[in-house]
């Protein structure tokens, strides 16, 4: 072979070796760092509207009833968004096959943020009358469309990427937005209620957490996007088949997969409201705790949640995520049944009741997401993770705060109880479900 033969074979060599170099370039730790940032934005949005349908919305949106009564329309308006999010899931399938996943992503998140931020430019009910409310619906639905179609497929790829014996704890830093999008959040509430008036808060001093929710998007849409639209990163969700695929399709074949995976987690996603958003409601309406202390109790939570999330991950890689999130259900049935004596046992209860709430939401959420979606056929993942994530959601969370909040003012909190208790046996049956129908795959 000449001199120049050689080398041009060479380069043939190294060209046709280019593809899988740049695609291990993808590291699970890069995509996790995308999925952190990402999340993070998305459950800021989302705890900003939470915080304010407590501290805000009864008196600027609902005056014309009692402050229990605006408190259970705010919550109600918190669940429209869980509800309209599987179509916003579906709509964004569609424009990706069409645009691209770049495009999609940037068109989410611009709703998102947008949605998010017209929310603080909102007139209130005593100048706009109906309107004011029809307008904070709006963008309430614009948030839970623009959460359904920014599905990325980080978390699956993630969970692909992972080493095999570490995947509990790949699987764990996808979750660390949650607490993240909270503390700051929460931290910006807790801030501006101490150091404004109670007629500057509820006039303009609420509004500034959602103009920072535009910023915050814009930080988190740039982060994802160094992903997203890398050739190493389509060249890696290729390879998997991490594209849409025909939903009737999926539920045809794999429906119960679905459906088994929503109910897998729900006790983690019924905790998680009912540990954030509701027991604010509850210290707002029947306790003499302070807000502004109470707040400071939750930023504590929300870090204690933080840490627990990486022991969930050496937990789970110890003895497995399906059985890590069967231990957690028990745990979590357990907490439900002191429930009632923790939030009605004055500060000192209220305060356990959220540091312990928030250690067990972080051990349990922290291996929620996808702990089931390996069952799912490599063309159907992309989409059947995205869809049993909506219904999860929906399932869990979506009416938490409302049927908790409605039931305990009628009956007591012996209601929080048994919606938590229900949770725990959801995720326990699901499990079960989900091991029977492995076994019968493997036979």
């Amino acid at each position: 072979m000449t001199s120049g033969t050689h080398a041009l074979h060479s380069a043939n060599l190294t060209h046709t070796q280019d593809p899988r170099e740049d695609a291990a370039s993808v590291a699970p730790g890069d995509i996790a760092v995308g999925v952190v940032i990402g999340r993070a934005s998305e459950y800021f949005d989302f705890f900003v509207y939470g915080i304010a349908s407590v501290l805000v919305f009864p008196s600027v949106f609902f005056p014309f009833v009692d402050k229990l009564h605006g408190t259970l329309y705010a919550f109600a308006l918190l669940a429209v968004a869980f509800v309209v999010r599987p179509i916003g899931t579906l709509v964004g399938m569609k424009v990706q096959e069409r645009f691209g996943r770049g495009t999609k992503l940037t068109a989410a998140l611009f709703l998102l943020g947008t949605s998010t931020v017209v929310m603080a430019l909102l007139p209130s009910f005593e100048s706009a009358g109906l309107l004011a409310i029809v307008l904070l619906t709006l963008c309430r639905i614009g948030q839970g469309l623009a959460l359904g179609g920014s599905w990325d497929g980080l978390p699956s790829l993630l969970a692909l990427n992972a080493p095999e014996k570490r995947r509990g704890w790949y699987a764990m830093l996808g979750q660390l937005g949650a607490p993240l999008g909270f503390f700051v959040a929460c931290g910006i509430f807790a801030y501006l209620w101490a150091n404004l008036s109670s007629g500057d808060f509820l006039t303009w001093g609420w509004r500034y957490p959602f103009f920072a929710a535009f910023a915050i998007n814009v930080v988190a849409l740039f982060a994802r996007l160094r992903l997203v639209v890398t050739h190493e990163y389509e060249q890696q969700m290729d390879e998997h088949e991490l594209d849409p695929c025909n939903v009737g399709e999926l539920f045809k074949q794999q429906g119960g997969n679905v459906f088994i995976g929503a109910f897998a987690a729900l006790a983690s996603y019924a905790l998680f409201h009912l540990v954030s958003v509701f027991p604010l409601s509850w210290i707002n309406l029947y306790s003499q705790q302070e807000i502004g202390q109470f707040l400071s109790v939750e930023l504590v939570g929300a870090v204690l949640a933080a840490m627990a999330m990486p022991v969930s991950g050496l937990i789970a890689d110890k003895i497995g995520r399906r059985r890590t999130l069967g231990t957690l259900a028990v745990l979590i049935a357990a907490f439900s049944v002191v429930t009632p004596w923790l939030l009605g046992g004055g500060d000192l209860g209220q305060d356990s009741f959220i540091l312990i709430g928030f250690v067990l939401l972080g051990l349990s959420y922290g291996q929620a997401a996808g702990s089931v979606t390996s069952n799912f056929l490599p063309h159907f993942r992309y989409t059947g993770a995205a869809l049993t994530a909506d219904f999860a959601w929906l399932i869990g969370a979506a009416f938490a705060p409302l049927v908790a909040l409605g039931l305990s003012a009628e009956f007591g909190l012996v209601a929080v109880s048994l919606y938590l208790m229900s949770g725990a046996v959801c995720t326990f049956l699901a499990l079960r479900a989900n091991r029977a129908m492995s076994a019968a795959v493997k036979d």
